[in-house]
């Protein structure tokens, strides 16, 4: 049980024995020491609702309050606000069973199995900075739920189906015969802009390309062979910039929307049978009385168009169906741009209505801002053109080892390109996820490659600056004993027992800079306690518990930074 959840559950049976037994504790930290490390806050409203003096029932809640070898002190503060000054040995204890677990102490959540889709892209185009936000985000999510205890499954639901895909691989067949289709895909933008010329310009190519997408949907065998050769190699493109960025998405995370084409028919009889369905000039539509129009109709949304062609709702509730039926998940997470939010409304609630997906099945849509330029608009090239992800992330590296270079220009080549590669992938992530993930932010080099403020190579850089304290212990015993006594030394220590608040609060609001703002807190209070409280220069039992404080603080901040899908180094 964390430290809050303890309090919490302290709180509110002394709550309830004061005569309040439904008044919520409404425990946090505190936000100043001297109001001590926890406050709680559950008596004003307590008070209200019983029509009491709130500073009597505050009185009345700590003489009934049990926190024995948890607090040291326990006092009122204000009207009615309870302040609470954890034990410096109950501290001390946590951080002890926190550095012998490979998890730092966290305790394992009721497990749910949980399905996180992220990054999606299209596959008849590279990656661009589009994708960036998506894929980094839900990578986190994915990787806090995991190291939490729930079994998480990745998903990358990408466009690998549709009439492009026709063009496509009619231009396959040509580049083919022509003998450079290897030449050609290896840049996939320029072989989706030469297809699409083709396509404008000749009739003839038109209607072969379109012959191409009734074989593909016919299940032509050797139509289906070529579109299989061009969703590998775009993927090989995809998963090359998976691991550049280091995020964990791998083949056997890919399900295509081509996986759901013999089910879309099935969903649309469904949705018949459930009494959903209505034909509008031609289409089937499903009429949500939720939704209105600017005419204040019912919101139509088009399952199969007039052609007998589908849509990407109707894909996505077959992906739904899927979901609950095959793989039983407690938990959907869709990471997608925020702009997407109506979609996955009318998604979750036609789902909900045709029953496709249970109440006990979570369907949550995980959305975000845009990435700017320092213009305040959306990130483009210098010609107003996208931005390749890779070409991003390969200038992101170049300047991180620029940097190293001018800082450490004595370390070996080899030495500069990995700190380059770590530094500037780092610098690019961090700028993102410590950010709310709802907010536009402005995408700026200087700031992010910073080795001041809150950022990637600052947190980079207090790793390495504890091991490099390690690194002059000759003495240091993992097995010491913590005892804290100065204030610097409690302030750190209080902080390194909300690491799995934190990740709870994390995974439960899907909200990756909680976690990116507490490293920064770490970081920042490891600066303090390191100036106040010397470990080096200390002695006996004092040197060894505060060597074991630094091993803490580096531990957390690696493991914190590896769920953010950030490494770190021993040295810059």
């Amino acid at each position: 049980m964390t430290i809050l959840q303890l309090i919490n559950e302290r709180v509110q049976a002394a709550l309830a024995a004061a005569g309040a037994p439904d008044a919520p504790a409404v425990v946090q930290p505190a936000s100043k020491p001297e109001f001590g490390d926890y406050q709680a806050n559950g008596v004003m409203g307590a008070a209200k609702a019983l029509k009491t003096n709130p500073r009597a029932l505050a009185e009345q809640v700590i003489a009934k309050l049990d926190l024995d070898g948890i607090a040291s002190k326990v006092e009122i503060a204000g009207p009615g606000f309870i302040n609470i000054h954890l034990d410096p040995a109950f501290l001390a204890g946590r951080a002890e069973v926190a550095l012998k677990d490979t998890k730092l102490g966290i305790t394992p959540p009721k497990p749910q199995h949980v399905m996180v889709e992220y990054s999606s892209p299209n596959l008849a185009k590279e990656m661009h900075v589009g994708h960036l936000r998506s894929t980094i985000i839900g990578d986190a999510l994915a990787r806090v739920m995991a190291f939490l205890g729930h079994d998480v499954v990745r998903a990358n639901h990408v466009g690998d189906w549709g009439t492009q895909f026709g063009m496509l691989t009619a231009y396959l067949v040509e580049t083919q015969q022509a003998g450079n289709a290897s030449l050609e895909l290896n840049d996939l933008e320029t072989f989706y802009r030469n297809a699409k010329i083709r396509f404008d310009e000749s009739e003839e190519f038109a209607d072969r390309a379109r012959e191409y997408v009734v074989k593909l949907q016919g299940g032509d065998q050797q139509v289906l062979k070529l579109w299989e050769q061009f969703v590998d190699v775009s993927l090989e493109h995809c998963e090359a910039v998976y691991r550049k960025l280091n995020v964990g998405l791998t083949r056997e995370h890919v399900r295509g929307e081509s996986s759901y084409n013999d089910d879309l028919p099935v969903v649309v009889s469904d949705l018949d049978k459930a009494g959903l369905l209505n034909v509008d000039e031609g289409a089937k539509v499903v009429f949500l009385e939720e939704f209105r129009t600017q005419e204040d109709k019912p919101m139509g949304v088009i399952v199969q168009k007039k052609d007998g062609g589908y849509l990407y709702t109707t894909t996505d509730l077959g992906a739904v169906r899927y979901r609950h039926k095959t793989l039983g998940l407690d938990r959907v997470i869709y990471v997608v741009d925020a702009r997407q939010s109506q979609h996955f409304q009318q998604l979750f609630t036609i789902c909900r209505k045709a029953g496709f997906a249970p109440e006990s099945m979570a369907l949550e849509h995980v959305g975000f801002g845009v990435m700017m330029g320092d213009d305040g608009k959306p990130f483009k090239t210098r010609t107003g053109g996208t931005v390749k992800l890779v070409e991003l992330l390969d200038e992101a590296i170049e300047r991180a080892f620029q940097l190293v270079t001018e800082k450490n220009p004595d370390l070996s080549e080899e030495e500069r390109r990995h700190i380059g590669h770590v530094v500037g992938i780092g610098a690019v992530k961090y700028a993102d996820l410590s950010k709310n993930r709802m907010s536009d932010y402005i995408f700026n080099w200087d700031t992010m490659l910073s080795f001041e403020g809150n950022t990637a190579p600052y947190l980079q850089y207090a790793y390495t600056r504890v091991q490099s304290v390690f690194r002059k212990a000759t003495d240091y015993d993992a097995n010491a004993k913590i005892v804290i006594t100065e204030p610097a030394e409690k302030q750190l220590a209080v902080a390194l027992a909300q690491f799995e608040d934190t990740l709870n609060a994390v995974a439960e609001g899907c909200y990756p800079h909680y976690l990116s703002q507490y490293l920064y807190h770490i970081a920042t209070l490891f600066s303090r306690f390191y100036e106040a409280c010397p470990i080096l220069k200390a002695e006996g039992e004092v040197r060894q518990s505060r060597l074991q404080l630094a091993a803490l603080t580096a531990k957390t901040l690696k493991t914190g930074l590896d769920l953010l899908g950030i490494e770190v180094l021993d040295a810059m």
